[in-house]
Formats: structure tokens, C-alpha cells, sequence
């Protein structure tokens, strides 16, 4: 399992920009722009859509992941660690089967050594893919799916799957580990629980 190196602290995109929290993705609606991608054939955006909600990275390190991170002798690992740029902290996440096929599929496509990035960029100079480039990417997606595009963003790629699993196993802890967070109120603010919790409650509610 190899560990990606850190580099300059992360600087996000939208820094400085009062910009609201994203929404998670519900579950029919990553299939909508699951099934979308693979009938358009568009291999390197479904191993970004597949990866990204994974591996619940920020976007900052998921574009900077090298294929050395995810692959190791040319088989898809099932697990991979990172070292997040943002805490300085190593943080592991799952690379689920159809992930593994997904991004197999673009490494081959492409031609990508193990030293090489993920997603390289089509921008000449530019080695990899920039936060700025997967925040136009992603806005794509949730605009072909005929989403509500403000409401959702690189933010959304990473709290998604977080969500699913809490909604699900109520491990609030587990969640705190797979997002890498250093404090659990962290996890509490990101994910919005309190208030979703509180509204279902209310909705369960007769009067």
C-alpha cells in the first residue's frame, strides 16, 4: 500500500468565496450519472466519478493521486492510503470492484505508467488534473443529470458516500475515519447529522 507524498498545503478552489455546504449525492442519482458516463463511454470520467466517491478524498488529493497509489504490478489494489494534504495525515479508503474495473480500464486506455498522475490534465503544462478543472467537471455531471447545479460540488463527490454509510450504520466514528478528520465535532458539522437527524425526527412526527 503505498503512501502518496505530501506537497504544497492544499489550496482550494473556491478559498475566499462564500460558498453554502454541498448536498450528497442520493443513490439514484449516482447511477443516473453512472450510467450516463458509460453509455457516453467516457472512461476517464467514470474512474474520476467511481474513485472520488470512494475514496471520499478532498479534491485536492484526489487529483493528485499517481497510479502507483491505486495499482501495484498492474493489479487494482483493494485498499490504498494517502497522506492528506490539508492535516498532514495518512487516511485509507476502500476501491470497490467496479472502481477497480473502472479505473483499470482508463489506466490502459491511456497508457499510464505507475510513476505517472491519475488524471493528467489536457491543459499543456499542467501535470495533473487542478481542483479547478474537477470543479468544472463535476458541475458537468450534476448538470447532465438535471440537478440542481448550486446545490452540489467537489464537496458533494466526498460527503457522499460519508453520508450513505452513516445513514445506514449510524458509526459516526467510522465515518470520522474514513473522511480522515482529526476531531469528531468535525465530522458532526460536515456531515450535517444534527440537522438531518432533527428533521427526520420532525418528519416522523405527527401533530
Amino acid at each position: 500500500m503505498s503512501v502518496l507524498h505530501r506537497s504544497q498545503p492544499c489550496q482550494p478552489w473556491n478559498k475566499g468565496k462564500l460558498v453554502g455546504q454541498k448536498a450528497p449525492l442520493k443513490l439514484k442519482d449516482i447511477w443516473a450519472i453512472r450510467v450516463r458516463l458509460q453509455l457516453r463511454k467516457k472512461v476517464r470520467d467514470l474512474a474520476l466519478f467511481n474513485l472520488a466517491i470512494d475514496s471520499k478524498l478532498r479534491a485536492c488529493d484526489l487529483v493528485r493521486l499517481r497510479v502507483s497509489d491505486v495499482s501495484h504490478g498492474g493489479q487494482m489494489a483493494s485498499r490504498a492510503m494517502v497522506m492528506q494534504q490539508k492535516t498532514g495525515r495518512p487516511v485509507q479508503f476502500e476501491i470497490t470492484a467496479m472502481t477497480r474495473d473502472a479505473v483499470h480500464a482508463w489506466i490502459k486506455k491511456a497508457h499510464l505508467r505507475p510513476s505517472d498522475f491519475l488524471f493528467t490534465s489536457r491543459v499543456t503544462g499542467s501535470p495533473h488534473l487542478s481542483t479547478r478543472q474537477y470543479a468544472r467537471i463535476v458541475h458537468r455531471w450534476v448538470e447532465d443529470a438535471g440537478l440542481e447545479t448550486g446545490s452540489y460540488g467537489t464537496h458533494t463527490m466526498r460527503r457522499t458516500k460519508a453520508s450513505l454509510i452513516y445513514r445506514r450504520t449510524r458509526n459516526l466514528r467510522a465515518v470520522q475515519l474514513l473522511l480522515g478528520h482529526t476531531k469528531l465535532e468535525s465530522t458532526v458539522r460536515y456531515l450535517g447529522i444534527e440537522v438531518d437527524d432533527a428533521l427526520e425526527i420532525a418528519e416522523q412526527t405527527d401533530v
